[in-house]
């Protein structure tokens, strides 16, 4: 198994040490903004921020569109937000941070504005239709020791951060395979939102599970798309991608046209040691299968409830220590790259 997403690199260790300066104001608030209330995230997002308020500041969020900053306003978690143009964001004193969540489209030329003006960022996902463009971004926040925290909301679940931590200490043994499945019956507003893009349903959901096999298993070696489109509107709502990693194979099913694929959701991996299946794949709930004993798990099958938290919490918490220097950033530039080519292979689309 390729272990380099556990290593912490040389990249990362120079973000960490540029960092270290924010660590003398440890106790103040970060202050952040958000550009972009479009993104089907775009909510979820400022509310955790406002659920941290010993830690984030929001001092402004800024939305182009007069009729979406009128609706938002009235509503939620938006109401009574300080409403900023993105220049006047910018020149905000102290601003340290921006969650991103404007259309999709939109999301990777925003971001490079935010660290060309010398700001962390939260990005969501996925990082656009361009690998070349992101992969600009990704060198030009590496060059001024930026964080780009993709929205991969899984990363910071309970049952996937054991995940993480059993293959890293080599529990599982060498893994086999992984075979993870999100779906759901999308809306017509969702399939027309879906239309924009040539990948279709994998494009919108399959960053956050390739995001896990590509940190644990690493770059593949190929990624061979299955895709049907299964309705008049000719959108791909019924796909399957295989990432080939010569002994493993990693299968990733997206289904915008299953009434019961939000609790069907899961992801397992399994080893020559052991294996781990998570479902539904938010809920916490882990069923562990090991050879032997390890560190307080007995051997054989075990059923365990890791239990859950905000969706997005995690993100924010975790963003937090990083900007202070309090720690590196898990998640290489390399890797966040690596996960959006097999993305972008995984749903058919160009990766030149």
């Amino acid at each position: 198994m390729n272990r380099r997403r556990f290593i912490i690199s040389s990249s990362g260790s120079l973000l960490a040490a540029s960092l270290a300066a924010y660590s003398k104001s440890n106790a103040s608030r970060i202050r952040i903004g958000q550009i972009g209330t479009k993104h089907a995230h775009a909510s979820g997002k400022v509310k955790a921020i406002l659920d941290q308020p010993e830690t984030y500041e929001l001092v402004g969020v800024v939305e182009s569109d007069p009729i979406e900053r009128a609706n938002r306003s009235q509503s939620g978690v938006y109401e009574g937000v300080n409403w900023v143009t993105e220049e006047e964001l910018f020149h905000i004193p102290g601003l340290q941070a921006v969650a991103i969540e404007t259309l999709v489209k939109d999301l990777v030329p925003t971001a490079l504005r935010c660290i060309r003006a010398g700001l962390h960022i939260h990005l969501d996902k996925p990082g656009g239709v361009s690998l070349p463009e992101f992969r600009k971004l990704l060198n030009e926040a590496e060059k001024r020791e930026r964080v780009v925290q993709m929205g991969y909301m899984l990363r910071y679940n309970p049952a996937f951060q054991f995940m993480y931590q059993a293959v890293r200490d080599g529990w599982l043994g060498e893994i086999m395979e992984i075979d993870c499945m999100m779906g759901k019956m999308a809306s017509p507003s969702v399939r027309e939102e879906l239309g924009r893009f040539s990948g279709g349903g994998m494009f919108e959901l399959g960053g956050h599970v390739i995001d896990s096999i590509v940190y644990m298993l690493g770059r593949p070696i190929s990624v061979t798309p299955f895709t049907k489109a299964t309705q008049p509107d000719g959108i791909p709502d019924n796909q399957l991608a295989v990432l080939d990693y010569g002994k493993a194979t990693a299968t990733v099913r997206i289904n915008h046209r299953d009434p019961h694929g939000g609790p069907r959701r899961r992801f397992q991996i399994a080893g020559d040691k052991g294996a781990i299946e998570i479902q539904q794949l938010e809920s916490g709930d882990v069923t562990l299968y090991l050879d032997e004993a390890r560190k307080g798990f007995k051997k054989g099958v075990q059923k365990m409830k890791l239990g859950k938290e905000g969706r997005y919490d995690g993100e924010f918490r975790d963003l937090a220590k990083v900007i202070r220097g309090e720690k590196a950033f898990n998640w290489s530039y390399q890797h966040d790259l690596d996960t959006h080519e097999a993305l972008l292979l995984a749903s058919g689309m160009s990766t030149a």
